[in-house]
């Protein structure tokens, strides 16, 4: 009998649960993973699932699981309070990455990861506070037609012989 572990290729992933129905595989990582901003996501907050991809690929698309689903449970993350909020305003509570790009599951797998702290790093920096530096076209349209209105308003009060000079 085979190996599991085997079918995934040479990467830290290790078999914690397979369905029997379909070809769906919920996968947890053996280590964390640290993006570049330092954030550090647990091994348990992970959930990786594979199942077959569409599109060209001949005959290995048809027997080969290289569809990869990462689900990241975001309250899991080991980030200060400021960094966590800012995190989960702008990604929600969970976040699901979908790859399909790669023949192959390995390189789904790391592109998946490359996305993930992508996202996570984008959405942990702080937004720039905006400093105005002039005034919008809204703002102008908005002025010109109050000083419009406030015009014609002036002039229905004036004399019918009256002119401005």
């Amino acid at each position: 009998m085979r190996d599991e572990r085997a079918d995934l290729g040479a990467s830290p992933l290790a078999v914690s649960n397979t369905l029997l129905k379909g070809t769906l595989q919920t996968v947890g990582m053996d280590d964390e993973l640290v993006t570049p901003g330092g954030i550090v996501i647990p091994a348990g907050a992970m959930t990786w699932r594979f199942s077959r991809g569409t599109g060209p690929g001949g005959q290995g698309v048809n027997t080969t699981d290289s569809r990869v689903e990462l689900v990241v449970d975001l309250a899991a993350l080991v980030i200060s309070r400021e960094v966590a909020d800012r995190v989960r305003d702008t990604l929600g509570d969970s976040l699901r990455i979908v790859v399909s790009t790669e023949r192959s599951q390995l390189r789904n797998r790391e592109s998946a990861l490359r996305r993930l702290a992508e996202r996570l790093d984008a959405a942990a920096r702080p937004r720039r506070h905006r400093t105005p530096t002039r005034r919008t076209a809204g703002s102008v349209r908005r002025r010109l037609e109050a000083k419009r209105l406030r015009s014609q308003l002036k002039a229905k009060r004036r004399e019918p012989g009256e002119d401005a000079s």
